[in-house]
């Protein structure tokens, strides 16, 4: 690898912040840490029922685990694609709203806790269920009772023929020592206690968490001694330390071009990539004139070259022909949608349909955008594809933490949000669509940013009837229904996935390929070469 002299001078940058993270020389040469560049200024917490920012998560990953999972590096998309793992078998009810757990029998805790049994698995529960960051989803769960040292049942308010990936697999519901818990207090925040693979050695607001192998882990030990998250938030840095060697792995920027500019700076690194990633959608506020007019948002749609946006954000970018990729389930390809629902780019279809809507000259309007990057790049780019079909859209960007509270304080008229989901398409719907998710000026709403079933009819129907749903096939097909119903009423707009994306040097082996899943994987079967 050859670096310019600007290159050169930006890596003095580099290390002084790399320095302020705690890094010293390269350090490529040691087979025995894994050192990953974190895309944020800090971590916030260790404990997975606290944790807001999704970085956070990559340390959560190594210390934590929850009864079941999928394999490294998927998501689960059917129910029988999960693994036992604290768990080694369960049971369902006919109704899906009794589930029996029969759990791992020796499982020991980080630090000397003992044993895990049914008593931490249920304290873990009820402590997400009322204190966790993640309430609403788990709301379902009406007790967890322990039968035994090592049998839990919980019972659920209503059917989840899906519980498994909506709740048991989940960061939130993974399990901690009620002991080490109770013991800690507050403390327990930067301090926890869990079962899985690595435990935590240094929690460092400034710089990161150290993590080293759980020696005395159920399953088959770490084959990396130590894990180090270290929390690089300028891009700049991040990038130069590791084509530097500072660090094996780095949060990629998601933004056109910067995979191939990676790879052309060195060609020997490899880029791990989850399909689909992140769901970008585009919330058109039906409160603000002249959005209310569905003439207008199949004008927007018409005017929207999806496959095109695809293609900018390549190879990250995907399709979305309706809110769910094509492979999960109740996602559409383009080609099996009715034809007045598929859309295609057409500018002059566009302007007819804005003349016609009562605005031969077309409109324009204001919209907010994150500056963080895929954002700004999606936006951009959607800006250019408005224009030429009659909209004029002032786009005003700005910081991103701003950007969402603005969002959700209900002053944007064309909103995108971007999130990763797992293959439980109510979660999508439940968040951005449903009328109990309407955003609020005051804040106190959620992410239904559109007001869509409040402004107009909605889903709200459909989706308690497939949150109802005893069957997985009831509730793909209901959730087909919603996705037809959504284009119809184009409240929400599927803009694209986006990848997440994480660039490494070729000396560590994962051990495992990376398909899809959540923004974080696990480092207990990676290997490193010196």
């Amino acid at each position: 690898m050859r670096l310019s002299r600007r290159e050169t001078l930006q890596l003095g940058v580099a290390a002084a912040a790399i320095g302020a993270a705690g890094i010293g020389g390269a350090r490529a040469q040691e087979s025995d840490v894994i050192r990953i560049g974190i895309a944020a200024g800090g971590p916030r917490h260790s404990d997975p029922n606290l944790t807001t920012q999704g970085s956070d998560n990559w340390a959560t990953e190594q210390m934590y685990e929850q009864l079941v999972r999928p394999d490294d590096g998927a998501f689960a998309v059917t129910p029988d694609e999960f693994r036992p793992t604290l768990a080694t078998s369960w049971t369902q009810s006919e109704d899906a709203k009794t589930w029996s757990f029969t759990l791992r029998e020796g499982v020991q805790f980080h630090k000397g806790y003992g044993e895990m049994t049914s008593e931490d698995v249920v304290y873990s529960y009820e402590r997400a269920i009322t204190s966790g960051t993640n309430r609403t989803i788990l709301s379902n769960i009406a007790s967890v009772t322990a039968d035994g040292p090592y049998k839990v049942t919980l019972q659920l308010k209503s059917p989840d023929a899906l519980f498994l990936g909506t709740s048991v697999f989940n960061n939130n519901t993974s399990i901690v020592s009620k002991k080490a818990a109770l013991e800690m207090g507050e403390a327990f925040a930067t301090d926890a206690v869990g079962t899985g693979p690595y435990e935590l050695v240094r929690f460092d607001t400034e710089s990161g968490t150290t993590l080293k192998r759980h020696e005395g882990y159920w399953g088959e030990k770490a084959k990396v001694a130590n894990v180090e998250c270290l929390y690089i938030a300028d891009t700049t840095a991040r990038t130069l330390a590791l084509l530097s060697g500072n660090i094996d792995m780095m949060e990629a920027v998601r933004a056109p071009g910067w995979v191939d500019s990676m790879l052309q700076r060195d060609p020997t690194l490899k880029i791990d990539m989850t399909v689909p990633g992140s769901f970008n959608t585009l919330h058109v506020n039906l409160t603000r004139e002249p959005f209310n007019d569905l003439r207008v948002r199949q004008a927007l749609m018409h005017a929207i070259d999806r496959p095109a946006v695809a293609r900018a954000l390549a190879p990250m970018g995907g399709v979305l022909a309706g809110l769910q990729p094509d492979f999960f389930p109740a996602g559409f390809k383009t080609e099996d949608l009715p034809a007045e629902l598929q859309y295609p780019y057409d500018p002059e279809r566009s302007k007819a349909l804005l003349e016609d809507a009562g605005f031969p000259d077309g409109i324009s309007f204001v919209a907010l955008c994150s500056q963080r990057e895929d954002y700004a790049s999606t936006m951009l780019i959607v800006q250019e594809l408005l224009r030429p079909a009659g909209f004029n859209m002032d786009l005003r960007i700005g910081d991103h933490t701003a950007y969402h509270a603005d969002n959700r304080s209900d002053k944007n008229t064309l909103a995108m949000h971007s999130s990763s989901y797992p293959p439980i398409p109510t979660q999508l719907y439940f968040q951005q669509l449903s009328s109990r998710s309407e955003v609020k000026s005051d804040g106190t709403g959620g992410g239904n940013y559109s007001h869509y079933g409040v402004a107009m009819p909605g889903i709200d129907g459909l989706l308690d009837q497939a949150l109802q749903s005893t069957s997985f096939e009831d509730y793909e097909r209901i959730c087909r229904e919603i996705e037809l119903q959504v284009l119809r009423d184009l409240p929400l707009i599927g803009l694209s996935t986006l990848s997440f994306t994480v660039a490494r040097n070729a000396r560590v082996d994962l051990g495992y390929p990376i398909k899809s899943g959540y923004a974080r994987w696990r480092f207990h079967r990676a290997t490193k070469t010196a």
